[in-house]
């Protein structure tokens, strides 16, 4: 067999396109299920939401405490449930359902900051998630300096992973526009982040 001859670097690029492809049918299939749904299939929303939950919890896991992810996830879940008929089949599921689950991040960002905190005993074992929230809060001021249009397209395509084409189909901006915001966007924060480091 060819793969028997290959070198563990080719092997592991090999897996790595392997998982993109699946990735890329399985948000396919969503867009397809999304409209059964919609249609009054109710096999289909159940599957949908099923495989729905499995990426929220990797969405959220890399941006919230893990106290708080069951909660959100379940928020987002609802929000999908009440919108479902604003989704447009002719638009790619996936976009449409990372910008629910970023609105809900930002929400929960929100509630963590307003919520009142209890002081912990100091010899309560607890993991330290204070590195990743305030990474998260901090990125998430720096986007809010900038133009709409560019902190939203670095949203989709650096922080959640979309291809260009499914930002250009989430935003509406062409898929040329997509690429000068998020270049002139990036500048932008990288001018901000200076400033902010020449400060200190």
């Amino acid at each position: 067999m060819a793969w028997a001859l290959m070198q563990p670097q080719e092997l592991n690029a090999l897996g790595l396109r392997l998982r993109v492809r699946n990735a890329d049918e399985e948000k396919h299939a969503w867009s397809g299920l999304m409209a059964s749904a919609q249609r009054g299939d109710a096999v289909a929303y159940r599957r949908l939401l099923s495989e729905v939950r499995t990426w929220l919890r990797r969405y959220y896991a890399g941006r919230l405490p893990p106290a708080m992810i069951d909660d959100v996830i379940q928020e987002t879940l609802i929000a999908i449930h009440e919108k479902r008929q604003t989704y447009d089949p002719a638009r790619p599921f996936s976009a449409w359902l990372s910008v629910i689950a970023r609105y809900k991040w930002i929400d929960a960002l929100r509630t963590m900051k307003a919520r009142h905190t209890e002081t912990l005993h100091a010899d309560v074992a607890v993991p330290d998630h204070e590195e990743a929230v305030t990474s998260a809060w901090s990125l998430e001021r720096l986007l809010e300096q900038i133009k709409p249009a560019q902190s939203e397209v670095i949203r989709l395509v650096k922080l959640q992973g979309l291809s260009i084409a499914e930002a250009s189909a989430a935003t509406g901006q062409s898929a040329p526009l997509v690429k000068v915001n998020i270049h002139r966007g990036l500048k932008r924060l990288a001018s901000l982040l200076r400033g902010e480091l020449d400060a200190d």
